[in-house]
């Protein structure tokens, strides 16, 4: 099979790098490097033919036109028409597929005949916006893969893109919905303003097509993403020494959408590894220390979620053993990137990147393409062993940890205070303990102890220091009093001096 010719259009000065980048991923892409050919004039050889004729040619020889267009016209030849417009009329002219992005900007920012050509535009495609390289990505993948599924070159589309048959827009949290906005105008300057309704919302990411929706969206706002796909799941579980070994000590199947799973494996994960906390000398908020760095540990997670195969009857697995942190993820690298890569700046090849792109834009994602760089970076940083990376039937995530006597992560005082309260919940005994000064509100404590998870924070930390008799309620007849507020008892003030002055002594 022929592959299919994708002319990229944009003003010379304007997208070099956006114009390298779709050309890169176009190449390397496992599905889209199969099926199309994308032309840059920069990749052309020198040639003594004028470059306008090159570029009008290469048009009528493409199959898809893929324009990018901004703030700038470019220069005007003597009927005072740009390179970018000519190729936009010639491809209209011989009935090109055309596909249209436009750069989020103003139409006061964009220069007059820009802007003109792209009114002209709009009355023959649809065309989508983007606001960062990542958004652009997401968007020429959404739209390739439905030229794709039009032209029948493929009868299922990729897994996050493709049209579920089974969901419906009711299918969807509005709530959900509405929360991502705000989260994502406060970390990456989303767009849209916050009163958008779902459907336009759901239309910027690309995640609804004529009322219909795809399964990412599902996975991203769904309110029971599970009833659709059963092994949307994380597995967690904590071994004492360095192998399975059956009885798991702490064992737990995480359900919800995307954010809610990595939430709770990364709280899961938190509860379990040694943390101090510091005093509040410096700062009203004491400093919370963790073995792990969060951030590496929540990165791995977010890896694994967003770049998961999801057809796959596997979950993801998140394991943490005395000596390390394991994640697995059903799935393998992208086409272009192995192990050794990861290890060094790499382009983002997102498996998912309508799953990606939401993650990033609220925040779970740092920088694409950067992930596994910053998580050997951060453990580098707590002076941990560089992280391992392990593509085997499974693609594997190893965070090293330092080992420790027993006595030194939970302490012996913690265990001849708590009785009854074993594993998890002793290790949230013990950060509650640390953590409460004074008269605190749940979300304050919850915060300082830096999880995000409110059920895992109330189940393992908060009612066990309470069923302790370490933290009680100010206003104990009204549990629901907005003015509730959580402090330590008596008990619970004497065990964080005993905790404190172990810690001074070691």
């Amino acid at each position: 099979m022929n592959k299919i010719k994708v002319f990229i259009s944009s003003v010379q000065s304007e997208f070099a790098v956006e114009r390298k980048l779709l050309f890169d991923y176009l190449t390397t892409d496992e599905l889209l490097g199969r099926f199309f050919d994308p032309f840059l004039f920069e990749n052309l050889p020198a040639i003594q033919h004028s470059p306008s004729a090159v570029f009008i040619r290469e048009v009528e020889h493409s199959d898809i036109y893929l324009g990018l267009f901004g703030t700038t016209y470019g220069i005007e030849d003597s009927e005072g028409s740009s390179p970018t417009e000519r190729e936009f009329d010639h491809a209209s002219m011989h009935h090109k597929t055309r596909l249209v992005f436009l750069s989020n900007h103003k139409p006061s920012e964009r220069h007059p005949k820009e802007y003109a050509l792209i009114n002209k535009a709009e009355q023959f495609v649809v065309r989508r916006q983007f606001t960062s390289v990542s958004d652009l990505k997401s968007a020429v993948y959404a739209s390739l893969i439905r030229y794709l599924e039009e032209k029948e070159y493929i009868r299922t589309g990729p897994f996050d893109a493709t049209l579920n048959p089974s969901a419906q827009l009711d299918d969807l949290d509005q709530n959900k919905i509405s929360e991502f906005i705000h989260l994502a105008r406060a970390k990456r300057g989303f767009p849209l303003p916050v009163d958008s309704s779902p459907e336009i919302i759901l239309t910027h990411l690309n995640l609804l097509e004529k009322g219909r929706v795809c399964n990412a969206a599902i996975l991203l706002f769904g309110k029971q993403p599970q009833r659709f796909f059963i092994s949307s799941e994380i597995k967690c579980a904590h071994f004492h020494g360095f192998d399975v070994v059956k009885p798991i000590p702490a064992y737990q199947v995480y359900k919800g959408d995307v954010f809610q799973l990595v939430n709770q494996a990364v709280d899961f994960v938190l509860s379990k590894i040694d943390v101090s906390v510091g005093t509040r000398d410096v700062s009203t908020q004491a400093p919370v220390t963790y073995e792990l760095p969060p951030a590496a540990v929540t990165e791995a997670i977010v890896n694994a979620v967003a770049h998961r195969v999801y057809s796959s009857n596997g979950s993801v697995q998140v394991m943490l053993f005395k000596d390390r942190l394991e994640i697995w993820n059903p799935g393998n690298l992208p086409f272009g990137l192995n192990t050794a890569k990861l290890r060094k700046p790499h382009s983002s090849i997102p498996a998912n990147p309508l799953i990606a792109e939401p993650m990033y834009l609220a925040g779970y994602i740092e920088r694409l393409g950067t992930g596994t760089g910053d998580i050997i970076r951060l453990c580098k940083e707590k002076g941990l062993k560089e992280p391992d990376f392990i593509q085997e039937e499974e693609f594997k995530t190893i965070l090293w940890r330092t080992l420790r006597l027993p006595e030194e992560v939970n302490g012996d005082d913690t265990r001849q205070a708590t009785g009854q309260a074993t594993g998890q919940a002793t290790e949230g005994i013990r950060r509650i303990v640390l953590g409460v000064t004074g008269q605190m509100r749940s979300s304050d404590i919850q915060s300082a102890l830096q999880l995000k998870h409110r059920e895992s924070f109330r189940d393992y930390y908060l009612i066990p220091s309470m069923e302790e008799g370490l933290v009680e309620m100010t206003i104990p007849d009204n549990p629901n009093h907005p003015n509730q507020r959580y402090r330590l008892t008596t008990k619970g003030i004497a065990l964080k001096k005993k905790l404190r002055n172990s810690k001074k002594k070691k």
